[in-house]
This record gives C-alpha cells, sequence and structure tokens, in this order.
C-alpha cells in the first residue's frame, strides 16, 4: 500500500511539463502526459510502424522508455525546484505483447529517499477500450542537486 507524497515544488506540474517538453525522446515518440500527481505520472504514446519490431509490436525498447520516463517522472514531482533525476538502475519484466494503438506507462514512487528513490512503472497496450498488462518495472532513481 502507497503513503501520500507531499511535492516540495508547489509548482510540480507545470514544472514536470516543462522538463517533459525538453526530453527529445518523447517528442520522437510522440508522447504525453496524461496525469501528474504526487509520486505518480502516466504518460502514453501511439504505437506507430516506427516504434515497432517485426510482429507490428510495440518494440521492447520503446515500452522500456515510456517506463522509465513514467517511473522518473513521478520521483520527480517530489523533489525542490533544483533537483533533477537520473536512472541508476531499472529491470523490466516483459509480461505480453504490446499490440494495439497506445502505449500507456504508469509510474510511482514506492519509496523516497533522500538520495536515492525507488520507482515502479507498470505499462499496458491500450487497443480500442480493451487494455492489456504487457510489462513491470522496478527501478532506482538518484537525486541530482543544483539544477536550473
Amino acid at each position: 500500500m502507497s503513503q501520500p507524497f507531499t511535492p516540495s515544488d508547489p509548482d510540480y506540474v507545470a514544472r514536470g511539463r516543462r522538463l517533459f517538453a525538453q526530453q527529445g525522446i518523447m517528442a520522437t515518440l510522440q508522447g504525453q502526459v496524461d496525469e501528474i500527481a504526487p509520486g505518480a505520472v502516466t504518460l502514453s504514446a501511439p504505437i506507430r510502424p516506427e516504434t515497432s519490431q517485426q510482429h507490428g509490436y510495440a518494440h521492447a525498447g520503446f515500452t522500456w522508455t515510456m517506463g522509465d520516463s513514467a517511473a522518473g517522472f513521478a520521483a520527480q514531482t517530489l523533489l525542490t525546484a533544483t533537483q533533477g533525476v537520473l536512472t541508476t538502475e531499472m529491470k523490466i519484466n516483459l509480461l505480453a505483447p504490446a499490440k494495439g494503438e497506445r502505449l500507456i506507462a504508469r509510474g510511482k514512487v514506492e519509496r523516497a529517499g533522500r538520495r536515492l528513490i525507488v520507482v515502479r512503472a507498470d505499462i499496458a497496450a491500450r487497443a480500442g477500450t480493451v487494455e492489456t498488462h504487457v510489462a513491470i518495472m522496478l527501478g532506482t532513481i538518484m537525486v541530482m542537486e543544483g539544477l536550473e
């Protein structure tokens, strides 16, 4: 059971959206921010031929990138305006082929420390109104000081 988190930056939503917009990879993937809350972020992007593998499923690298970004931005919601995040390790378990129109990555903070934050991401593929859970990720995020 997750505990409620309190953001250190009152402008964490605007800051998160601004930082997200600076990620070139998310622009390339046509990713968007769907939800931002303290310790939780949902991102999504269309599954396109450019992000698929040879069978037409979303590529595992695309899945990993979406999960990593969602988890990292979930951690970012809890930091001050001069702190940033950097992934130090991330494990992925692929559960099912990611087929459909859209990939949805829901990142959340499991435990927030002063220097390290443990995060999780659940990634789903949406086909019409049906979502299939396609991956679980667990990782560690490092807090970076003195940014901006």
